[in-house]
Parts: C-alpha cells; sequence; structure tokens
C-alpha cells in the first residue's frame, strides 16, 4: 500500500515460465498489495508456475492477444478495488523495483500516469536493444510527438503505472487486441487530459526477452502512424472515434 492507496501490480503474460519468478522475486511484496497474472493460453508451465509463487492468475480459455491480455489485466485489477495499478512485463525485460516509485509518483497526486521509459536518460542500445529497435522506437516516438503535441520519451513501454481514475476514465476495452493497444492507451489518456510522467528505466534484453518479429513490427508501426492521426483528426473536430469517447479529467496534458 502507497499511501494509503491500494496497488495492484498486473502481468500479462505469455511463456512467461523462465522469467516469472525471477521478476515476482523483485517486487516489494511489503508494499504491494495483490499482484495479478493473466496467461494469454502459454504453451509453457506460465499458470502452474504463477500459481506456485501464490500469484492471483488468470488464464485465457484460447490465445487473445497482447492487447486482449491487459483488457482483462485492468479489468481483474479495477475489480479487486485497486487505486493504483502497475502493468509490468513478467519477461524481466523491465526492473521490477522500479514499481513502488512510480505507484509512489501516482499516489503523490502530481501525475495520473507513470511511464517506464528505456530511452530517457541512458542508451538503450548499449543495454542491449537492437539497433533496428532502437531506431524505430525513436523515430515513431518523434513523429507521434509532432503529431499529438507531446513530448514523451518513448509510447512503447511495456512498464506503466495508472490511477484508476484515468482507467476509468476512457473505455479502454474499445481498443485492439494486438500491441498497438500500448499506443492507443496513451492516445485516450491524452484525450481525456492525464497527467503523463516518465521515470528512466534501465533497458535489459536478453534470449529470455520476449519480442515482436520484423513483420509485426511494422504493422505495429503503422497502426501507431494511424492511432496518432486519429487523435489529431479526433481533437480538431473532423472525425470522432468510438475509442476517444473519453471521460475528461479536466487536466492539462503534459
Amino acid at each position: 500500500m502507497i499511501n494509503k492507496l491500494r496497488l495492484v501490480v498486473v502481468l500479462p503474460a505469455y511463456n512467461a515460465e523462465k522469467t516469472l519468478e525471477k521478476t515476482v522475486s523483485q517486487l516489494d511484496i511489503s508494499a504491494i498489495d495483490n499482484v495479478i497474472l493473466v496467461d494469454d493460453n502459454s504453451s509453457d508451465q506460465t499458470l502452474v508456475r504463477s500459481i506456485e509463487l501464490g500469484v492471483k492468475s488468470f488464464r485465457h480459455s484460447s490465445n487473445l492477444g497482447y492487447g486482449a491480455n491487459q483488457k482483462t489485466c485492468y479489468k481483474a485489477a479495477l475489480n479487486d478495488e485497486a487505486e493504483i495499478i502497475v502493468l509490468l512485463h513478467p519477461d524481466y525485460q523491465y526492473s521490477p523495483k522500479l514499481v513502488t516509485p512510480m505507484a509512489a509518483m501516482i499516489a503523490s497526486g502530481e501525475y495520473d500516469v507513470i511511464l517506464g521509459s528505456r530511452i530517457l536518460a541512458q542508451n538503450a542500445v548499449k543495454g542491449g536493444m537492437p539497433l533496428y529497435k532502437y531506431i524505430a522506437n525513436r523515430s515513431l516516438t518523434l513523429i507521434e510527438n509532432i503529431i499529438v503535441g507531446a513530448k514523451l520519451s518513448e509510447y512503447h513501454t511495456g512498464l506503466r503505472a495508472y490511477s484508476a481514475e484515468a482507467l476509468r476514465s476512457i473505455p479502454f476495452d474499445e481498443n485492439s487486441n494486438d500491441f498497438v493497444f500500448d499506443n492507443q492507451i496513451l492516445i485516450q489518456l491524452m484525450t481525456a487530459g492525464a497527467r503523463i510522467g516518465e521515470i528512466s528505466c534501465p533497458t535489459r534484453y536478453d534470449d529470455e526477452s520476449s519480442s515482436i518479429n520484423f513483420f509485426r513490427s511494422v504493422k505495429y508501426g503503422f497502426g501507431v502512424l494511424r492511432t496518432a492521426m486519429q487523435f489529431r483528426l479526433n481533437k480538431m473536430g473532423l472525425r470522432k472515434y468510438d475509442y476517444l469517447k473519453v471521460t475528461p479529467m479536466n487536466r492539462d496534458t503534459n
């Protein structure tokens, strides 16, 4: 519990058996009220290992996709009466040690969303990020910042903290079930006026880190650009989109 606010960590998992214990072991359980894992029909023993570790676990009966996994994660956390929700990939690519400070930034009341950035104040390539992924990340982020009028260092991180209020303000269930969900939810939150902050997160790539192939990366990139343009068209009143019908938070967007 952070500042008397209920903190729930959610783990969207797919074939994370080998890294799950290492991820969970580095969480500061003294500050966390619950940990929830959603297994997107893995082919390994992710669910069994999660239960053995004492993590509250759910499993999709079929593989629904990364975005669908997050939808289940957030619904489960909100049903668990979470006031702060931290999304953490269980593949150990992102540091579990940052969960508590990120939650504290939400609890301070200064932010509604905190992103763990692999780009901010560090050399991601030296940390193991493939060069082509780094170039794509920086290029997409630059273009998207120009289109939406933001100044984020990264839109593509799998380490994020949200206030429950922020998640309730947006219809995240309308988003894609694929990887572009990550981008759509940020665009929704910007539309709602959420205050978004960032924290530097060390880059850690190894053979057990999850990654999408080149074809799906290209598909994701075009999805990112499409989402940014939809934000701009929606803001200008030229076209409306159902997933951008949000509840305004009456706050300035960073």
